[in-house]
C-alpha cells in the first residue's frame, strides 16, 4: 500500500521498445534506501515489484495488463516518473490509501494558473464516473490529490488545484494538454460502489423473482418492480 506522497522523481534508464511488456529500469536514489528485491515501488502510481537492483537503479517486470491499463506505452528512455516506496506500518499517512492498481488513464485537457495554484482539468472514461466525486481523493500518476470540481460535458472530467510544492516535487510540472496520466480512484469508494451494486442486483432479483413467480402477469411484474424500486430507495436511506 502507498499513500500518494511522492518521494522523488526518477528517470527511465531502460525499457522495452514501444512500451511493450518486459523489464523497466529506473535511475533513482532515495527510494533505493532500505529497499530489497521483492519490495514494491510505485512508478507513476503503478505498483511494481523490484526484481533487480544496483547502487543507482532498480528494475521491475512489466506485464501486458500493466501496459494496457496505464500510460507506460507512452513513456520513453529519459522520461521522468514519480516514485514512492510502499508505506511502512509505522509511517505517516500523509495522503490517502493508494493501492498502486491503476483503474485507467485520463487526458489533460487544460492547465491554468490561479494566484499561487495551478489547475489541471482531466477527462476520464465514463465507467470511472461513480468513484470520482467533488472533494474526494484521487491518485494522478501516483500523487494523492483532492478533486476540486467535476463535470460531464462533453466528456466526463474533473479538476484539481495544485500547490507549488507538489508541482516542484512531481512530474506534474511536465504535464501539458494532450498528455496521458494514470488514474486510481479511491479504493474505499470502489468497494462501497461494488457492494451497493451487488446488493441492488440481489435485492431486485429476489423481490421481482418471487413476485413474478406467484402471479406470472406482466402488469403484476411491473407493479412489483415499482414496489421493489421504492423498497430499494428506502434501503439506501438506511446505509
Amino acid at each position: 500500500m502507498f499513500t500518494g506522497i511522492i518521494e522523488e522523481i526518477g528517470t527511465i534508464a531502460a525499457m522495452p521498445p514501444s512500451g511493450s511488456p518486459g523489464q523497466l529500469t529506473i535511475s533513482c536514489s532515495k527510494v533505493l534506501e532500505g529497499s530489497n528485491i521483492g519490495d514494491s515501488i510505485a512508478v507513476n502510481g503503478i505498483c511494481l515489484t523490484v526484481t533487480q537492483m544496483t547502487a543507482a537503479t532498480f528494475s521491475a517486470d512489466v506485464m501486458p495488463e500493466t501496459v494496457r491499463r496505464s500510460s507506460l506505452s507512452g513513456q520513453a528512455v529519459g522520461g521522468h516518473v514519480n516514485l514512492e516506496r510502499a508505506m511502512p506500518m509505522n509511517g505517516r499517512f500523509g495522503g490517502h490509501i493508494v493501492s498502486g492498481h491503476i483503474d485507467g488513464t485520463g487526458t489533460v485537457t487544460s492547465v491554468r494558473r490561479e494566484a499561487n495554484a495551478v489547475w489541471y482539468r482531466i477527462e476520464f472514461p465514463e465507467e470511472m464516473l461513480p468513484c470520482i466525486i467533488e472533494k474526494g481523493s484521487i491518485a494522478i500518476d501516483g500523487i494523492s490529490l483532492t478533486i476540486a470540481e467535476t463535470g460531464s460535458r462533453p466528456q466526463p472530467f474533473f479538476s484539481v488545484s495544485i500547490i507549488p510544492h507538489t508541482i516542484g516535487e512531481t512530474v506534474l510540472s511536465e504535464r501539458k494538454p494532450g498528455d496521458t496520466v494514470n488514474l486510481e480512484t479511491d479504493v474505499i469508494g470502489k468497494y462501497v460502489q461494488h457492494n451497493l451494486e451487488l446488493t441492488r442486483t440481489d435485492y431486485g432479483i429476489r423481490t421481482l423473482g418471487a413476485s413474478t413467480g406467484s402471479s406470472g402477469s406482466s402488469s403484476s411484474a411491473g407493479a412489483d418492480k415499482a414496489s421493489s424500486d421504492k423498497e430499494w430507495e428506502a434501503l439506501l436511506m438506511t446505509l
